[in-house]
């Protein structure tokens, strides 16, 4: 049974204790919290503490080895974070000069987006804003939660994202197709279904964190590829089909990218996707981010110019 704890006066709460305990909600661990905002474990236990005392509540309990949050808790850190999120709004300048800016933005994105979306978006910051600093991280499938945690400011990728608390936009729609060397003798062929999951294939697995819809698509079908090799990231791809008869199947942006190293060939399976914009009320208001997204919004329109 939990032991009740005295009471502490509400007004001593300030943002910082709401920030920790919304870190140690985010990453369910003390630890991780600590770490995240680069302090000391025992920081991180007397914020909680004194949180536990303002709300007469543990706020999180052991629960094997790890810890999980109360109900009580949980009600906390929705209010809490729309709280911090809004004043840190409030500090925002209402005006934003990209020729000035002196900032650092990080995004959350994987392979696909850093070979489409990210490349123009550097060219339009060193023209427009120098003095803004991209981090990209990968997010692999975790960028719902790095953006939650506050450690990304914008995701970008084939991810749906219904909770509240998210604002989101449509960037680029996508497909899959066929690559393969110049010299595959299948270059130029229209596949059908069995005929393609027959042909000996290079199964790019992004790290076994996501499973293309493509995949899905051809599981639906009750069928199954000929893999006769998977590898983690399709950046090479060329370089492992070259002199094979062996093709691989990537989003159209990708095989683009891949200039005359391949021919691309229509997929029975394209599973069409949409690469998606996201972000949180902590930057929903700053004319910065305003900004930004606006960019990549235009960018985005640039990129449907060439299709598909």
């Amino acid at each position: 049974m939990e032991t009740p704890v005295p009471a502490l006066d509400p007004m001593t709460v300030d943002f910082a204790a709401l920030k920790v305990l919304r870190l140690v909600h985010a990453h369910g661990s003390f630890t991780r919290a600590a770490e995240a905002l680069g302090v000391n474990q025992s920081t991180v236990s007397y914020a909680i503490d004194r949180l536990r005392k303002v709300f007469k509540d543990p706020l999180f309990v052991r629960q094997g080895a790890g810890i999980v949050a109360t109900d009580r808790c949980e009600e906390i850190v929705a209010a809490a974070g729309r709280m911090v999120d809004e004043f840190a709004a409030l500090t925002e300048p209402r005006d934003f000069d990209p020729a000035n800016a002196r900032a650092t933005i990080t995004v959350s994105c994987n392979f696909y987006e850093r070979v489409t979306l990210v490349p123009p978006l550097v060219r339009r910051l060193r023209e427009l804003a120098p003095g803004l600093k991209l981090d990209i991280i990968s997010s692999t499938v975790q960028g719902k939660e790095q953006l939650a945690r506050g450690e990304s400011d914008l995701l970008i990728g084939p991810v749906q994202i219904t909770e509240g608390g998210f604002y989101g936009r449509r960037l680029i729609s996508d497909h899959y197709v066929c690559v393969m060397a110049p010299d595959n003798m299948l270059a130029g062929q229209i596949l059908n279904a069995r005929e393609f999951v027959a042909v000996p294939q290079v199964v790019v697995t992004y790290g076994g964190n996501w499973r293309s819809s493509y995949l899905t698509e051809i599981d639906a079908a009750g069928l199954v590829p000929n893999t006769v090799m998977e590898v983690p990231s399709p950046a090479n791809l060329p370089d492992l089909l070259t002199c094979t008869d062996l093709i691989a199947t990537v989003p159209l942006r990708i095989a683009r990218a891949y200039g005359d190293q391949v021919v691309i060939g229509e997929c029975p399976f394209p599973a069409p996707f949409g690469i998606d914009l996201y972000w949180t009320s902590r930057t929903h208001h700053s004319a910065m981010h305003k900004w930004l997204r606006g960019l990549l919004g235009r960018i985005a329109e640039d990129l449907k110019q060439d299709g598909p």
